[in-house]
Order: C-alpha cells, then sequence, then structure tokens
C-alpha cells in the first residue's frame, strides 16, 4: 500500500515539491555559510519524493546552533514552502482518493518550517535516529 500511495504521491505533487527542495537547496549551496541549509533541503527533497512508510524524528545530538539555524531558516525560506505544500494539499484534498495525500503534505508542513535538527527515518524503525 505505502508503494502505490508514493506512486501516486509522485504523480499529483511529489515531484514538484521535491523540485523545489532541490532549487532551495541549490540556491542555499551557492554560499558557504548556508551549505547546512542545502542539505536539510535535499534531505527533505528526497523525502517529498517519497513520503509514505518514513517519518520525522528530532535528532539527539541538534543543539543550540540548530534551533539559531531553523530561525533563519523559517525567515528565508521556509515560508515559501509551507506555502507550496499548502496549495497542494488544497487542491489534492479536492478528490478522495487525494485526501490521504493532502493529510501526508500537512505532516510535511513542520519540518518545512524547521528542517534542521531532524532526521527522516523509516516508520517501522522510529527509534534508529537514538541508536535503539
Amino acid at each position: 500500500m505505502k508503494a502505490l500511495l508514493n506512486l501516486i504521491w509522485l504523480l499529483f505533487g511529489g515531484l514538484w515539491l521535491a523540485l523545489g527542495y532541490v532549487l532551495a537547496g541549490i540556491i542555499c549551496c551557492v554560499l558557504i555559510v548556508t551549505i547546512p541549509f542545502g542539505i536539510a533541503s535535499f534531505r527533505m527533497a528526497s523525502y517529498a519524493l517519497w513520503p509514505f512508510g518514513r517519518t520525522i524524528v528530532d535528532h539527539p545530538g541538534a543543539g543550540a546552533w540548530s534551533t539559531i539555524g531553523n530561525v533563519i531558516w523559517v525567515l528565508v525560506a521556509g515560508w515559501w514552502l509551507v506555502l507550496g505544500h499548502l496549495t497542494t494539499a488544497l487542491a489534492q484534498a479536492i478528490t478522495i482518493i487525494g485526501i490521504p495525500l493532502a493529510i501526508a503534505n500537512l505532516k510535511m508542513i513542520p519540518v518545512s518550517l524547521l528542517p534542521l535538527g531532524k532526521e527522516i527515518v523509516p516508520t517501522d524503525r522510529p527509534f534508529v535516529a537514538y541508536g535503539r
């Protein structure tokens, strides 16, 4: 079922969202200072391509620098990505088959706002980030 939802997701919004994250990552990697934002954006692009069967957990070693980086991210790129998720979720929620896709889009909004200090893990092993 996850594979089927991922294929439908890819066709009806996932590819465009992933391209948005890749574009944000390329722009962030232009300057040396913003490379961590670019890496987080590329990580989110992979999650936006294939979200079902994976989840987001807090990284246990994230500290104050990730909090400061998240504040900068929200001001620079986070709001634009959230608007993309909201727009896509509204378009997907129009149809019955699109409702699970819209819910997945809405679940991606918190990590779009605060991507640093997060890790993408399989849903069957959510504690892999903690070494368990």
